[in-house]
Order: structure tokens, then sequence, then C-alpha cells
């Protein structure tokens, strides 16, 4: 297949991927507006990034600091491009992470949201970030437990260079049962929904809860997810 082939089947999985979401949406008496889908681009070369944005897509989701700062750095024309880094973050890494992201969607300690405030305020911005929760209790995931997010969200809401904006949460993967249900992961999303909502009570910065990929974009709008991310199916198998 030719490179203009790959080009253009971008732009249609990215038509069927905001397609799928918008009947999944209405299926559970949802606006489709109300859920905002991620293009997850790692691994992705910087020409399948510009043919997803020439087909409308503004929000990006890199994990590897490195390769979100390069990417930002040869899209720094694309202004209204917004970058979400969503990867683990070692502290060597924050700076550059801060001078490419708009949004840092896997805070999951006080020490690296304290270096965050300090590179935003060196460079003269606002970080919006997400608390990581790691909503399977799973050894080989990253995040805080469901109990460490509200003592967290209170030290991170007193930082004058980020913005709490919500949660999010990578679950593990659960085999359907012989009814094709997850109930597991139905249980855990709706733990999230429900301190997601508690936080909303308490900050009114805070507006989304990304949750869902390729393999549960249904269960977690169901569960009410407000930002779902998808790689795979936009962008085809990662290189």
């Amino acid at each position: 297949m030719s490179k203009n082939s790959d080009i253009n089947n971008i732009a249609t999985q990215l038509l069927n991927a905001q397609n799928n979401i918008e009947n999944v949406a209405q299926k559970y008496n949802r606006s489709a507006s109300a859920v905002t889908l991620m293009a997850v681009s790692k691994t992705k070369p910087v020409e399948d990034v510009v043919a997803a944005y020439n087909a409308g897509q503004r929000i990006f989701g890199e994990n590897y600091a490195q390769e979100l700062f390069d990417k930002h750095q040869k899209l720094s024309h694309l202004a209204d491009i917004q970058w979400h880094y969503i990867g683990p973050i070692q502290s060597n890494k924050t700076k550059i992470i801060c001078q490419s992201a708009s949004w840092i969607d896997s805070v999951d300690r006080l020490k690296v949201a304290n270096r965050i405030d300090t590179h935003a305020k060196e460079l003269n911005k606002n970080i919006n970030l997400l608390l990581q929760v790691n909503i399977s209790n799973s050894p080989h995931k990253s995040g805080i437990s469901l109990e460490q997010v509200n003592e967290l969200a209170e030290s991170i809401n007193l930082l004058e260079h980020v913005t709490l904006r919500g949660l999010m949460a990578i679950p593990d993967n659960y085999d359907a049962d012989e009814m094709g249900n997850r109930p597991k992961l139905n249980q855990e999303f709706n733990q999230m929904l429900a301190c997601y909502s508690d936080l909303q009570q308490q900050y009114p910065s805070v507006d989304t809860l990304s949750l869902g990929m390729s393999g549960d974009l249904d269960i977690a709008i169901e569960c009410g997810s407000t930002m779902v991310r998808l790689g795979t199916a936009i962008f085809g198998k990662r290189n």
C-alpha cells in the first residue's frame, strides 16, 4: 500500500471512529459531543499526525517524552494541536514534557506535580493535569488508588501553574463471560465515575474522565467517560 493510501486510510478510519463514538453515545442516551476523541499517535510518523489533523483531529496523545517533544517541535506551526502526555512520567523528563504538552494525563505523585508546576512557571504557561488511577490495583500499572485521590487532588489544587481537570485510568483486560459481559470492568469504571463526580463537587475545574480504548469503548461511554483514547483504530497497527 502506498503512503498516500495510508494517509487516506487515516481520514477514513478517523471518521469511522467518530461515527462509532456517536453511535455508542446514542445507545446510552448520551450526547456525542460529551465524548471527546483523543488520537493516540505513539510510534507513528509526523506525516500520520498531519493526516489526522487535516481530517479535523486536534487532540493527540503520546506515551513517550522524547517522541512527544520531537513531534511538538516539528508541528509547532499547527498552533491549535492539543498535545496530551499519557505515559509514565520520569522525573528527569518532566521538563521536555512540559515544554510540549498542554495536558499531562498520567500524574500519580505529588513530587511529579510539583516539578510540573515549577516548569510551567518557568515556561509562563498553565498545564492541565489528570490523576491516573490504578483502578484494577494491578502491580504492572502506574497510578494511585481511589483512596489516594482526594489527598493528591487537594495538594495539586494548591499549586499555581497547573489545573486539576480530572481522572484517567487504564484497567486490566478482562475476558467476557458467557453472556458477553465484563462485570468487573463495569464495576471499576463505575467506581471511577463515582470518584470523578465527587471531585466535580469539590473542584469546579474538574471536567474530564478519561476512560476507554478500542477494546472497552462501549463500556467506558456507558459508564460516563468524557474522553476516549484510540490509536490503532485510527492509525493502524503500531510500528
